[in-house]
């Protein structure tokens, strides 16, 4: 997983990097192909404001956050990521099974007729 820190009108610092480092392996806890993360964080004179994209598996995720508190936003920015990683991971999974399937169940009560 590659980690890219952006930081727009603000310094990144040593602190703030370490905060989205933790953040960034707590998404990867949920789902493990995550190829890349790119945070960018910036401040508009009061707001501050997190935005991630995510590189998953052929497609990306994005979500931003803002707060009046930059490690606030960071933390909203880290659960919406960590839902729309679960949403994700969801939509990857097979729901259909073969052998419960409505389908196969009526061809199986139609050749007991």
């Amino acid at each position: 997983m590659q980690l890219e820190i952006t930081g727009h009108h603000i310094e990144v610092t040593p602190a703030l990097s370490r905060y989205i480092h933790e953040k960034a392996t707590r998404l990867k806890r949920h789902f493990d192909q995550l190829l890349t993360i790119h945070f960018t964080i910036e401040v508009q004179k009061l707001v501050h404001k997190a935005e991630a994209t995510l590189t998953v598996s052929g497609s990306r995720i994005y979500a931003d956050a803002s707060s009046d508190n930059m490690y606030a936003a960071l933390d909203a920015l880290a659960d919406k990521l960590d839902r729309q990683i679960i949403k994700h991971k969801e939509k990857l999974k097979d729901h259909h099974t073969k052998e419960g399937s409505h389908r196969n169940l009526a061809l199986a009560d139609e050749s007991q007729v």
